[in-house]
């Protein structure tokens, strides 16, 4: 007996509709037919179902922070073609004094309810951490984790926001950070003021990613100028230490402004060094160069990044609305290109986050979501709310 069985269910690579059985958070049949002998059965109806969706990269401590921070840093931050960016950071920075794990919990509470909502079953969210924010935001997401984990898989990163060489202290709330249970080191080297820091930055926080075991995830060349190049440190530091398949980039929007010799230089490195990307391409005027670094074998995924805070009034973690975006943004509207959309925030991006198993297939996880439209097109067109949403075999549907 299945413990779930989907009936009448499109799939994304067989031509006629099937079913799926669920046994032990595992996908254990796929066919035609199967026996409906099911504690539950679900009929999609010939409705499309995939594997739920990865969010890559989510600063889950700000959500709805937008009027505590101000639009000022909103403002510096997308001027200028974001030579900004900068000032825009620094702007957003001071309202961390106020972090408490009083508000910032039940906010991440009402973002981890929307995504469950639309079927975003894994987030890798940032926490700032520094001597403003301390470690308000880790301790928040930390005990939200918990709370979530049979919902939604909550990688913690913890994240030196305001720089290393910037800001004293910081490094070693980074070491405390990790002690407490963050899974994931983070970066932003190119927030520093000479390219010696910024290196400095890259090698001090992969030095704690190999003393803890961790992942990387660095937001890397955040800016509006061709000659930030901290992608191309992380590559080699990445080769250095062994780390790939581990490591990933987020933003890159200075990909955008590169000549064409670096950056095909750069798409070398980075498949080398085993890094793959997320893009957020609707927080910025600039973007990474999704459709090239897809083309190369680069594996690229799409993030939510922000939801109401300082640098994006908006967001409710619904990935179909964010591929519908990048669909606008980054010009990829073929049905090709849909495809492709999809799986950056399926499958792709799963192995971006080195996610094992996210596939539907037997013998897959069993993280699932099934539409209410027959195929990929439709879905990311009207971008609605799974009509089921499965988690490690198990349906955890919000009801409305």
């Amino acid at each position: 007996m299945f413990d779930i069985l989907i009936k009448n269910a499109k799939t994304r690579k067989l031509p006629k509709p099937v079913c799926i059985g669920i046994e032990g958070g595992k996908i254990t049949a796929i066919d035609e037919y199967l026996p409906e002998e099911a504690k539950q059965v679900i009929d999609a109806a010939g409705g499309l179902v995939t594997e739920s969706f990865v969010n890559g990269h989510l600063h889950l401590d700000k959500v709805y922070t937008f009027t505590m921070a101000g639009e000022e840093a909103l403002r510096e931050y997308n001027d200028n073609g974001m030579g900004g960016a900068m000032t825009g950071i620094e702007r957003a920075a001071d309202f961390k004094s106020a972090y408490d794990e009083s508000w910032i919990v039940p906010n991440v509470r009402k973002v981890c309810d929307l995504a469950v909502k639309y079927g975003n079953t894994h987030i890798r969210a940032f926490a700032d951490v520094d001597t403003k924010a301390r470690l308000e935001g880790v301790k928040s997401l930390l005990k939200v984790r918990e709370e979530y984990k049979d919902r939604v898989d909550v990688q913690v990163v913890a994240f030196p926001q305001d720089g290393i060489a910037r800001e004293p202290g910081a490094k070693e709330l980074i070491r405390q950070a990790i002690e407490l249970g963050a899974d994931v080191v983070g970066g932003i080297p190119w927030i520093e003021f000479s390219v010696e820091d910024e290196l400095d930055h890259v090698t001090s926080m992969c030095a704690y990613a190999k003393e803890y075991d961790k992942p990387i995830s660095m937001l890397l060349d955040d800016v509006g100028c061709a000659e930030e190049r901290t992608l191309e440190m992380l590559c080699k530091q990445a080769i250095e230490m062994g780390w790939q398949g581990r490591v990933t980039a987020q933003h890159c929007r200075a990909m955008e402004l590169y000549p064409e010799n670096y950056f095909r230089k750069l798409v070398s490195l980075m498949k080398k060094a085993g890094i793959g990307l997320v893009s957020d391409p609707h927080t910025g005027p600039l973007a990474a160069r999704v459709k090239d670094l897809h083309k190369a074998g680069v594996p690229v995924a799409l993030g939510q990044d922000d939801i109401a805070d300082a640098y994006y009034p908006y967001g409710e973690c619904n990935m179909l609305q964010i591929a519908f975006l990048a669909s606008h943004l980054l010009r990829m509207m073929t049905f090709e290109d849909m495809e492709l959309l999809y799986d950056m925030i399926t499958t792709e991006a799963a192995v971006v986050l080195g996610m094992k198993n996210h596939e539907l297939k037997v013998g897959g996880n069993a993280d699932l979501v099934v539409l209410d439209q027959p195929d990929v097109y439709h879905a990311i067109w009207y971008h609605r709310q799974p009509v089921c949403v499965i988690r490690n075999g198990k349906d955890i549907t919000l009801k409305a």
